[in-house]
């Protein structure tokens, strides 16, 4: 029996926020795949695959189908999946789906991110005249010029290069009628998801400037451009696009840094940004999304009960500079310096009584300084 339901997979916890990933014209949805991973960290990450393309069915649409029936079709997804309202990004095509959904189902998309684009895409006969090439001869030919359309000079996914290839010649040209008729610049004002769009700066195909068309139209909307990147931009600099996206999506990590100045101070915290390098940046990105992000933020125990745990970690574990910096964060979530003694004095109990002489030597220095400046 033919499937009725898009191809897709899912990563990252069920509980997360969703996220869906659209692919371009030609590929999988293995175009996501130096993404995806670091993105289901913090969301549940849903890829899905155009028909014809990867594991979709190329039945799903015909001759003569629109950017609107490829959105009926991912709606239709994501009912199976039980996912009302979610995030979304696309690239190419998957992100003119993305713009439909936005503007004529904006219930269901609380996100958006726009990849590689147009709002239109450059008329409607190229786009014909591809999809009578393939519907004549296939694909093979046209998979030869991949590269050179979607990479800069010398970079090449050779993954991606043979999904090309293998894609179904009626469902790539059906696609290809899909984006001959594709114009949203009318509606792109309409569209009041907070959106973010992103450009390589060498893309031949979309151009920043039809990028930068959407985000002048779009209330409110983002223009990250790219640079050493072509059309497949999430493929060629996915370092450069996962920060871009995460930047979007992620409100932990701002929610997250919030929490740890409000925890630790801002003096800390502006240290540990100054420190920071490019070879620390994912470790301290990792800290303000997880830790203060995700853990700090839930409300199940109080910040005053955080801190008791986490004192009596640090004690266990011996981590001492830790632990002052620590102490000035229970002082600053309401604990006494009484409460404070009370947790090491536990910590003698179950940790040892050498761990907690040290831990009552750091935390008397750290109040005597506290009391010193007036704390």
């Amino acid at each position: 029996m033919t499937s009725t339901t898009l191809n897709h997979r899912t990563e990252g916890p069920g509980s997360a926020a969703p996220l869906l990933l659209g692919p371009s014209l030609g590929t999988s949805l293995a175009l996501w795949d130096q993404v995806a991973p670091e993105l289901s960290l913090t969301h549940r990450v849903i890829r899905w695959d155009l028909p014809g393309h990867g594991g979709s069915p190329a039945s799903l649409i015909g001759a003569g189908a629109t950017v609107g029936d490829l959105a009926r079709l991912v709606l239709g997804l994501a009912d199976s999946l039980g996912v009302d309202r979610f995030a979304y990004a696309g690239v190419s095509l998957g992100g003119a789906v993305g713009l439909h959904l936005a503007a004529h189902h904006p219930e269901r998309v609380s996100s958006l991110a726009v990849l590689c684009s147009s709002a239109h895409f450059n008329g409607a006969s190229a786009w014909r005249e591809r999809a009578e090439l393939v519907r004549r001869e296939g694909l093979s030919g046209l998979a030869e010029s991949a590269d050179a359309r979607w990479f800069t000079p010398g970079f090449s996914v050779p993954r991606l290069v043979r999904d090309h290839r293998e894609a179904d010649p009626e469902g790539y040209a059906a696609c290809c009628d899909a984006l001959a008729a594709f114009d949203l610049r009318a509606e792109l004002p309409s569209i009041a998801a907070p959106t973010l769009l992103v450009a390589g700066r060498e893309d031949p195909a979309t151009p920043p400037a039809h990028l930068r068309e959407i985000a002048d139209a779009v209330p409110g909307a983002a223009l990250v451009e790219i640079p050493g990147a072509s059309h497949l931009a999430v493929a060629e600099r996915p370092g450069a696009v996962l920060t871009a996206l995460r930047n979007h999506f992620d409100g932990g990590a701002k929610r997250g840094m919030e929490v740890r100045r409000e925890v630790l101070g801002d003096a800390h915290v502006d240290r540990a940004q100054a420190r920071q390098t490019p070879f620390t940046a994912r470790f301290q990105d990792f800290i303000s999304r997880y830790a203060w992000g995700e853990i700090w933020t839930d409300t199940t125990l109080s910040r005053r009960e955080r801190s008791m745990v986490t004192l009596t970690a640090l004690v266990a574990h011996g981590h001492y500079e830790e632990l002052a910096m620590h102490v000035r964060a229970a002082r600053r979530n309401g604990l006494t310096p009484d409460e404070i003694g009370a947790v090491l004095l536990q910590t003698a109990v179950y940790c040892g009584v050498p761990a907690a002489n040290s831990a009552f030597a750091t935390a008397q220095r750290v109040l005597a300084e506290e009391d010193g400046q007036g704390g």
